[in-house]
């Protein structure tokens, strides 16, 4: 009699696994990787939405203008740190930057396929810095089948298309 409890018992997990599974495929409805092109555009609309205004600010209201914000390599290299904490705030909470929502993007991890942790986001950054300036690493989507970027690979994350 224990035996066939045990049984019944392991069956009902299974059951409920696999309704936990299908939960989770229906929030996450088809998984469409990102084209390069909405990735591109979605990365121009974060530029101007919030790279411009950080930009601005700090030139015009924190320094004393323009030649002062381009002899100051600190206040450049400051702006992109202030960038990258607002993006990577957004990837860990939304999923999303104002431009990949424009454009019905959303960036997970690929183990858990959620929204990516502090850690792995902060990473994934510093992966793209260095990918920006190398044009390996700004063409390598256009010839993956999976059109994953070098911070994609190194840090196991995916830019997808949610259909809405």
């Amino acid at each position: 009699m224990a035996r066939w409890r045990d049984v019944k018992k392991s069956k009902d997990n299974e059951q409920n696994n696999t309704k936990k599974q299908n939960k989770k495929d229906e929030i996450l409805p088809d998984i469409v990787s990102a084209s390069p092109l909405f990735r591109l555009k979605a990365f121009i609309t974060d530029m101007f939405m919030i790279m411009m205004p950080i930009m601005y600010i700090t030139t015009y209201l924190i320094m004393d203008g323009s030649e002062a914000f381009k002899g100051s390599e600190s206040a450049r290299w400051l702006t992109m740190a202030f960038y990258g904490l607002i993006v990577v705030i957004f990837w860990v909470k939304k999923g999303q930057t104002p431009g990949f929502k424009a454009y019905d993007l959303k960036l997970i991890d690929d183990n858990t396929k959620e929204n990516l942790s502090f850690g792995l986001a902060i990473a994934r950054y510093m992966m793209f810095i260095i990918s920006a300036v190398s044009i390996v690493g700004f063409l390598l989507p256009f010839f993956r089948k999976d059109k994953k970027t070098f911070q994609d690979l190194i840090m196991k994350t995916s830019v997808i298309r949610i259909e809405t």
